[in-house]
């Protein structure tokens, strides 16, 4: 199974469809349909019912799809850390009662230096 079929059965979730996933990943709906099928039977299970009206996700398909999206995540963040390149942000934090004063403080403190940064 790879990061790529994980997207596709991310995409197929999201969309309730094979054919609209297709479409939005610019590949065939036969190539896609082949793929989710791939990483079900390697996974040795259903993920998806199918049926005229789009898929749906079974019950097993609901946690596959879980553990799906979170490795996709680390993906991007490794991807984003060490190959994208891209500069990490600064941490700033700040603890504090909730008090409207404090939270608009912090907005305003946010706002003069830039959400990019922080």
């Amino acid at each position: 199974m790879t990061i790529q079929q994980l997207k596709y059965v991310i995409t197929v979730a999201e969309k309730g469809s094979i054919t609209e996933a297709a479409k939005d990943l610019y590949i065939s709906q036969p190539s896609l349909s082949g793929a989710i099928k791939e990483v079900e039977k390697e996974a040795n299970l259903t993920i998806f019912n199918r049926c005229r009206a789009g898929v749906a996700l079974t019950t097993e398909g609901m946690e596959f799809l879980g553990y799906a999206r979170q490795v996709v995540q680390q993906m991007e963040l490794l991807e984003s850390r060490y190959i994208d390149n891209r500069p990490e942000k600064t941490r700033f934090c700040v603890s504090t009662q909730h008090y409207t004063f404090a939270a608009n403080a912090f907005v305003e403190l946010v706002q003069q230096f830039g959400q990019e940064r922080y």
